[in-house]
């Protein structure tokens, strides 16, 4: 449990939490500032499912990987809210077609481009989670995130993920995945016809980001992500070497031609405004101190 503190010289106050009284002002507050909380861009609120599904999706959004995103909301403890949002998501892969148009209408059609199909996501906000819950996102086979709210006075909002899960989607490197509609490789199938020492250097790089601690790996249409409460690696396959970027901002890094570059202004797939090229393990080994700060920069 997140616990607050107001400090005073050496006497520490705890700040005691609470729950909203309506549930609908959490909702509110955060579709006004998704892109700064969770990192995903608000489309719409209170979709209506029609009559089959007889239902409301509370929020739809787009995350910074283009993976289409549905949350919802409960002010305290329920445990039908996971079940809602697995409701909702069979719908939404019902509905891809709507859903692109809503994209359109919201964000513009060239961004109908960024939408990614392999790994949709639901987030769930609310003010506790049983244990039973963390353990079934684990299970279920979807991705899921498990977020807990909490207010500290009048000014003060807490957001914490308790549990992050991939989903069931094929991690690179481990079996190829059927190609997707209209013929795309995935990462996978990408990596498989690089040459060996290629796939030995993603092995030993995956290895590496997933030991700093909290984080998990989601394959997506042009790249792997690495995350925590978002992406602080993204992981592009060549066949000449690896493409990572990273959160960092380029102008604290010193650049080293061939290895580091800003991106900050280039277009590029993948979340991160610096590049790293890893083409050896010396590379991978330089590359360390970059990974690290990176991953210690995303909470």
């Amino acid at each position: 449990m997140l616990k607050l503190f107001r400090t005073d010289g050496e006497t520490a106050t705890e700040i005691a939490g609470s729950t909203v009284a309506l549930e609908r002002h959490l909702q509110v507050l955060i579709e006004r500032n998704m892109a700064i909380m969770l990192r995903v861009r608000f489309l719409d609120s209170e979709v209506s499912t029609g009559t089959v599904h007889a239902g409301r999706i509370d929020s739809l959004g787009l995350d910074e990987d283009g993976s289409p995103v549905v949350m919802e909301y409960k002010r305290g403890r329920d445990e039908n809210v996971i079940n809602q949002g697995l409701f909702y998501m069979a719908w939404l892969r019902d509905h891809q077609a709507d859903f692109e148009a809503l994209v359109s209408r919201k964000l513009g059609a060239a961004a109908i481009e960024e939408v990614d199909w392999t790994s949709p996501r639901i987030i769930c906000v609310a003010a506790a989670y049983s244990r039973y819950d963390r353990h079934a996102v684990g299970e279920i086979g979807h991705r899921i995130d498990l977020v807990e709210y909490r207010y500290f006075g009048e000014e003060l909002l807490s957001l914490d993920l308790v549990a992050s899960t991939a989903g069931a989607s094929s991690r690179a490197g481990q079996g190829s995945a059927a190609a997707p509609a209209g013929g795309r490789r995935t990462v996978a199938q990408r990596l498989a016809g690089t040459p060996a020492e290629v796939q030995t250097l993603y092995k030993e790089l995956d290895g590496r980001l997933l030991a700093f601690g909290d984080a998990h790996s989601v394959e997506l249409r042009h790249y792997i992500a690495y995350r925590r409460s978002g992406n602080f690696a993204t992981v592009k396959v060549l066949s000449g070497g690896l493409r990572v970027f990273l959160r960092l901002d380029p102008k604290s890094v010193p650049l080293e031609p061939g290895f580091t570059r800003d991106v900050s202004r280039i277009g590029h797939h993948g979340t991160g405004d610096l590049e790293v090229r890893i083409g050896s393990a010396a590379d991978l080994d330089r590359a360390m101190p970059l990974l690290r700060a990176s991953f210690d920069a995303v909470a």
